[in-house]
C-alpha cells in the first residue's frame, strides 16, 4: 500500500472512530449541542475523506456510491490488506 493511501485510510479510521464514540455519548447527552456540532462536523470530515479515497483508490466498503462496472469491490485490494503481502 503506497503511504498516502495509508495515511488517508488511517485518517479516516480515526475521524470514524471519533464519531462512534461522540455517538455513544449523545446516546446518553442529547442536549449536548457543542458535541452535536462537533459530530456534524467529523460527519463532513468523514465524508469528504471517503470521497477522496474512493476518487483515489476505489471503494471502502460494498455499499460505496461510486461503484461500477466491473464490480470494483470484489476486484481489488481489500482496503485493510496490503498490496505488498
Amino acid at each position: 500500500m503506497n503511504a498516502e493511501k495509508e495515511r488517508l485510510m488511517k485518517e479516516i479510521m480515526a475521524v470514524d472512530f471519533a464519531l462512534v464514540d461522540l455517538h455513544l455519548y449523545l446516546d446518553t447527552h442529547p442536549w449536548d449541542q457543542k458535541t452535536i456540532a462537533c459530530y456534524n462536523q467529523l460527519v463532513q470530515k468523514s465524508m469528504a475523506l471517503r470521497r477522496m479515497y474512493e476518487s483515489r483508490y476505489g471503494p471502502i466498503s460494498a455499499y460505496s456510491p461510486n461503484n461500477r462496472c466491473p464490480w470494483q469491490w470484489a476486484i481489488q485490494p481489500w482496503p485493510w490488506e496490503k498490496e505488498d503481502l
